[in-house]
């Protein structure tokens, strides 16, 4: 196991619990009880976690991993989900996407089928751009900026260093003024009865009015969001088109959300 591969399983097990113990943790990962506490030091260095005696516990009780360590949980879920909704996207339409990794893989399936970058081949500029992306999250505006098969629409705002979305009412203020085709939306949480929900409330108001622009809304996410609560809701069922989600989806939550009118795919 790589550094960055342990460093990546230490933030889920504290995302998931709260704390560390080096011993625990090393058995874990397998490796020595020294490698886990120069693992916390350097963790603790970036910020990512607090030291504590025999351990490392999160910054606050509504931890969040960072996007860059986030990454690579779900991964082979997270990729056939965004091809998934890749070939929802037709030619030209203007597609809103908020931050999150689904929706990065979802940035990079649209990347793969606009430029044919498997051929090799790129479209001219004087074809015009495949489609319209508008986001507020600058990863994914940095890795389609480049592409010209895209026209990217980045939104204003203040930045979260955690998943590099902008937010705030300079957010608000862009997408106000557009109409979207589709809004993909990345969210943590689908519960039945309240809705579509994320962790913070400033993300979520964006997320909401990503939802509000747009002709169809489709959520991308991984199933082991579904039936989990978040603090702050984005909005009901009802304002939600379609749910792509990979087959791990429980079959009774794939039918309370298809009697809700929501079309649920899996892959």
């Amino acid at each position: 196991m790589s550094k960055q591969e342990r460093w990546s399983r230490l933030l889920e097990l504290l995302a998931a619990d709260g704390r560390l113990d080096v011993e625990e943790a090393a058995a874990s990962v397998a490796v020595s009880p020294a490698t886990i506490r120069r693992d916390l030091d350097e963790l603790a260095e970036q910020k990512l976690l607090v030291r504590t005696r025999g351990g490392a516990i999160a910054h606050g009780v509504s931890y969040e991993l960072p996007l860059r360590y986030k990454s690579s949980r779900h991964v082979p879920e997270k990729q056939r989900i965004a091809k998934a909704v890749a070939d929802l996207v037709g030619t030209g339409d203007v597609v809103g996407l908020n931050g999150g990794t689904t929706t990065t893989e979802v940035a990079r399936a649209l990347a793969l089928r606009a430029g044919g970058a498997a051929e090799g081949r790129d479209i001219p500029l004087s074809s015009g751009p495949l489609c319209t992306v508008v986001t507020n999250a600058l990863n994914i505006a940095s890795e389609l900026a480049v592409r010209p098969q895209f026209k990217i629409v980045v939104t204003g705002g203040v930045a979260r260093p955690q998943t590099y979305e902008l937010v705030g009412p300079l957010t608000d203020g862009v997408l106000n003024q557009v109409v979207l085709d589709v809004a993909v939306l990345g969210v943590d949480g689908v519960d039945p009865r309240l809705g579509v929900m994320t962790h913070h409330e400033d993300e979520a108001s964006i997320s909401r009015l990503f939802a509000e622009r747009a002709r169809k809304v489709v959520l991308a996410t991984d199933s082991s969001k579904m039936g989990r609560r978040a603090f702050a809701r984005i909005c009901g069922l009802d304002r939600v088109d379609v749910l792509i989600t990979d087959t791990g989806i429980a079959p009774d939550m794939a039918d309370r959300l298809t009697e809700a009118g929501i079309e649920v795919i899996s892959v």
